[in-house]
């Protein structure tokens, strides 16, 4: 670890960006023995020298609710996934922001990419208000007949469901760096407010004991009830990470 950090420090000062991605690097270099790469020189509360993604990359898309949501065709028909295709792109504006621009452009072209290996599924990154209009669509096209279910779930990698200090919830000031209440609080409500599956487990990318994830499962069946969940869940399940975010 102390040869890997020296290189590193040596490509960094040839003018080589460098981050951490995540996954506890620099705090293996520490407990190597190389404080100095600790912010404030003696542990690690404070950060390092060197930025992890989430601050530098991640963290400001995090921040507007953007991450990785995601849904399974359980007919396994390729129409099917063609079909919502079309309709999430019908739900985006690319003219509002970049990311909504980038992810028109994603989802339009995902099928002519031959993305899916396997299960008929796709990830398309959106906020609080897109994956709503994207799911209610969806299960009204189920309940007109037009596709068959469909769930609903995302990456644990997301605003609001997991917290990790050394990546997903690095740098947040109100505490979520080194408290894991917010995942714990995303299940919770999840569960509550009828999701047709919750998960809390540990690990997540980041190693075991470094972080906390709480996911969900949504099944589509066309019914109000479904309606009813969406708009309520699926608010819950990403604002709680953009409120943290934006915390002074």
């Amino acid at each position: 670890m102390r040869t890997h950090i020296g290189l590193i420090r040596t490509l960094h000062d040839r003018g080589t960006y460098f981050f951490d991605y995540g996954n506890a690097f620099l705090t293996a270099v520490f407990d190597a023995g190389v404080t100095d790469v600790a912010r404030n020189g003696r542990d690690v509360k404070d950060g390092f020298v060197f930025p992890s993604y989430f601050e530098d990359i991640m963290g400001p898309i995090f921040d507007y609710g953007y991450g990785p949501f995601r849904w399974v065709c359980l007919s396994g028909d390729p129409v099917d996934l063609e079909k919502t295709d079309r309709a999430a792109m019908d739900c985006i504006d690319p003219g509002r922001r970049a990311e909504d621009r980038d992810n028109y452009v994603w989802i339009r072209d995902a099928g002519k990419n031959r993305l899916v290996v396997g299960s008929q599924a796709r990830i398309l990154y959106q906020d609080a208000a897109g994956r709503m209009r994207i799911a209610l669509k969806f299960n009204a096209m189920v309940r007109n007949k037009d596709v068959g279910p469909i769930m609903l779930g995302r990456d644990h990698h997301d605003p609001g469901g997991t917290d990790s200090p050394f990546r997903e919830t690095a740098n947040i000031t109100d505490g979520s760096n080194v408290t894991a209440d917010m995942a714990t609080h995303c299940f919770a409500g999840n569960a509550a407010r009828g999701m047709s599956l919750v998960a809390l487990h540990n690990g997540g990318g980041t190693g075991i004991g470094k972080a906390i994830n709480g996911g969900f499962g949504l099944v589509l069946d066309g019914s109000r009830r479904v309606d009813a969940i969406i708009r309520s869940a699926m608010n819950w399940d990403v604002m709680g990470g953009v409120a943290r975010r934006n915390c002074p």
